[in-house]
């Protein structure tokens, strides 16, 4: 008895803890650092819960982007562990009639977002379990009833930091929504006579790297030897951009410097680069839905 004595306040500690547990919260606007946007989502947050583990996907995506913001999640949300909430907000409809909603995807994920195209790539990777219209009226920010052109700080911030903390379940948020999410047409990875295609959805903003949508289990399918040579061809709204025959490699020091080549990115796509240079600049390349890409033989 004396030894369950000394156990049991123990054992409850560890019970309070378990219960206590919380959520990450991941941040992506298109508000840069500049002023202090991300700093007032961030006070909201932390009004709620300021036990709360806030982190940053990404505050530099490009202004009006909804595209790239789309992408970025579906590059990252598999990382992080599953019940982890992410706020998106790139909203240039904000204060319009578009809808604010949480998705809850088959990954065990929750995604914040106004629904006018950024849950695109993840329901096409990760797929959507359940999409619910947020009640805006019953979960903005007190006092923000005013204000219609900052959703971040007065509705997303808020409700994400409701739902991480668990003070909020998601079949709390609002009612399911009756029509799908609004997607964004993309080119599909296609294999098709001996030519691989893909759409290229964004660029490494810092190295200048292109990137496509081809994974590698599809350009298995051409039998990509390193070394061995391919034409690419990289179009803008089905205008050749960009086209020649080069190396496929496993990494850039396997060329000669200023050189190109084809390499598999970190998500394991096809993608080209310039070994110490900016790809997207020298060939004059950039990213979105309009930008598809030819992978071959000579």
């Amino acid at each position: 008895m004396n030894l369950m004595k000394t156990l049991l306040p123990g054992l409850a500690l560890v019970v309070s803890f378990t219960a206590a547990a919380k959520a990450h919260l991941v941040l992506q606007t298109d508000f840069g650092l500049k002023d202090g946007a991300v700093s007032a989502m961030r006070g909201v947050i932390f009004q709620v819960d300021d036990q709360l583990q806030v982190n940053d996907l990404s505050h530099e995506i490009p202004a009006f982007n909804i595209w790239e913001a789309s992408y970025r999640l579906m590059q990252v949300v598999p990382y992080w562990k599953k019940g982890t909430v992410f706020v998106s907000v790139v909203d240039p409809g904000v204060g319009s009639a578009r809808k604010s909603v949480v998705a809850r995807l088959k990954s065990g994920h929750l995604v914040v977002t106004p629904d006018n195209g950024t849950l695109t790539h993840v329901a096409h990777h990760l797929g959507i379990e359940q999409l619910r219209q947020i009640d805006d009226k019953k979960l903005r920010l007190r006092g923000s009833e005013q204000s219609h052109t900052f959703h971040g700080r007065d509705l997303y911030a808020h409700v994400g930091a409701m739902l991480a903390s668990g003070r909020l379940k998601f079949e709390q948020v609002g009612t399911l929504a009756t029509d799908p999410h609004r997607a964004l047409e993309f080119t599909a990875p296609t294999w098709a006579e001996g030519v691989l295609s893909g759409n290229v959805p964004v660029l490494d903003p810092q190295y200048g790297n292109v990137w496509t949508n081809i994974p590698s289990e599809l350009a298995e399918k051409m039998r990509l030897a390193t070394g061995e040579l391919y034409r690419v061809q990289i179009f803008e709204d089905n205008h050749l951009i960009y086209s020649r025959v080069i190396p496929f490699h496993r990494t850039f020091g396997d060329v000669p410097v200023g050189n190109d080549l084809i390499y598999l990115n970190s998500l394991l796509n096809l993608s080209f680069a310039v070994n110490q240079g900016n790809f997207a600049k020298l060939r004059n390349v950039k990213s979105g839905a309009g930008w598809t890409v030819k992978v071959s033989r000579p």
